[in-house]
């Protein structure tokens, strides 16, 4: 009898330590899909600006350097919180380590699944962005910021950690932009969070705009943010003032910011995603450009990229000086296979000699770094497209003025958008289409006289009757 007894009690403690196991393992597997995989340091501030940084689109080095720039402003501002980098367990590790070094503070991740990347208009590039529901796991703090990547800081904004639990920016008249929002970490509220997206709840977009917007749906109807003066800190939604997250699109109106509501401290960049301000084509395109990389040279400089443009600057130079040796050899070259192929009709050598130009001047633009300096950048392709036109011009016996006006008619409009002293965005558009209306028939007549500068090199090297016509006369005919 005693040794039933005893055994129903062993046999009920192990039912009991079976069931502390897996309530145990299955608290863990759930945590483990949601939970940060390890922080590289502790906190040392009640608050934190956070950002995030994922990979699995073409423009994850761009944006890495974008982060970079920005942790480093805001170490530049000197502000009272830590900084944060919500980063997935594939950002590399040495990525990891210069992020750790600018003074952030980064936090592994693992993926958020997306639920509605089979959505009609869901765009994959976005796919991840859903990460950013991580920032209220961050119960190690007061309240956090969370910030995109293309955020540009004018000012110290500490003043946002006294909002409420959640606080955002309304750029479009009815829904609230997610580039910059203050919230109070909790993690019933980040479980609530994922529970909506396993049930599926509604999303306009599938991406974190389109999930806080629908989770948020009131924060239109909520009071302004003004921070109180003693420093204390709010409770409930509040809207954010314009001047927190000001559209890169309001500037270029006037050309200068008019933003009265709230203080003018945080430049945002949602729309034109080619034209970020990190890449160096968008300046002069877009003057704000500009003011981003000069925040760059400030704080992260451009040491990475310069191994890049010594070898682009070394591989001009070499293919100049080899065009500039062979000048005569190149053409006799060319014209001799041409007159030994039956290939070869004065239409397709026209097709040629035009690809040959357009190449020149696209080739360049594609092997630039892409976050290099505007000015290093555009330098770098005036020179390249002057190189590769070089050997159109060497090989096909080209007229050297017209095939270079593109090269000019861009420096000009360079030029025209540079200047800064336009009164505002419609005089400064204006300029630039009264420029290129000018510039259209000196660009045309560049183009016949390309046609008829091959025609001449074609009768000097005796070719021209052997080189039949094409049997239908084609665009590129007509020209002559």
């Amino acid at each position: 009898m005693d040794w039933t007894r005893r055994n129903r009690a062993v046999s009920a403690s192990l039912l009991v330590l079976l069931a502390l196991l897996c309530f145990s393992y299955g608290a863990t597997s759930f945590d483990g899909a949601v939970k940060r995989a390890g922080g590289s340091a502790a906190p040392a501030h009640r608050n934190a600006y956070a950002t995030m940084m994922y990979m699995g689109t073409p423009r994850d080095y761009e944006f890495y350097v974008a982060i970079r720039v920005m942790i480093r402003s805001l170490v530049r501002l000197g502000v009272d919180a830590d900084l944060v980098v919500i980063a997935s367990l594939d950002v590399p590790l040495r990525w990891v380590r210069a992020l750790e070094g600018d003074g952030a503070r980064v936090i592994r991740v693992e993926n958020l699944n997306n639920p509605y990347k089979n959505q009609v208009n869901f765009d994959s590039r976005f796919k991840l962005t859903l990460n950013k529901l991580y920032a209220w796991s961050l119960v190690e703090y007061e309240r956090v910021v969370m910030l995109d990547a293309d955020n540009l800081f004018l000012h110290k904004t500490d003043e946002l950690f006294q909002c409420g639990q959640y606080c955002a920016v309304f750029i479009n008249p009815c829904i609230f932009h997610t580039g910059l929002f203050v919230l109070q970490p909790s993690m019933e509220v980040f479980h609530d969070m994922l529970h909506e997206l396993e049930v599926g709840r509604e999303n306009s977009d599938g991406l974190d705009q389109g999930f806080l917007c629908s989770y948020f749906p009131d924060l239109l109807d909520q009071p302004m943010f003004h921070p109180p003066a003693n420093g204390t800190k709010l409770n409930g939604h509040f809207r954010l003032p314009l001047g927190y997250q000001m559209d890169a699109s309001y500037f270029y109106l006037k050309l200068r910011w008019s933003i009265p509501c709230g203080p003018n401290s945080v430049i945002t960049f949602p729309s034109a995603p080619n034209f970020k301000p990190w890449y160096w084509w968008s300046y002069p395109v877009l003057p704000l450009g500009l003011t981003w990389h000069d925040n760059r040279r400030q704080t992260l400089g451009y040491a990475d990229e310069l191994p890049s443009l010594s070898i682009l600057s070394i591989l001009y130079l070499g293919i100049i000086a080899a065009v500039y040796v062979m000048r005569f050899n190149l053409s006799k070259l060319f014209y001799r296979q041409a007159e030994k192929s039956m290939f070869f009709t004065q239409t397709s050598l026209r097709v040629m000699v035009l690809w040959s130009i357009l190449s020149a001047y696209l080739v360049p633009f594609v092997l630039i770094p892409r976050t290099v300096h505007p000015l290093m950048g555009w330098t770098l392709y005036l020179a390249g497209a002057f190189t590769l036109c070089s050997v159109s011009i060497s090989v096909f016996l080209l007229p050297m003025l017209a095939v270079l006006t593109p090269l000019m008619g861009i420096f000009g409009v360079l030029l025209v958008m540079a200047n800064p002293h336009y009164q505002d965005g419609v005089i400064r558009a204006l300029a630039v289409f009264t420029y290129a209306f000018c510039f259209a028939p000196i660009l045309w007549a560049s183009v016949k006289k390309v046609i008829s500068g091959l025609q001449l090199s074609l009768e000097r090297e005796g070719l021209l009757l052997k080189f039949p016509e094409a049997n239908s006369p084609t665009g590129i005919n007509k020209l002559c």
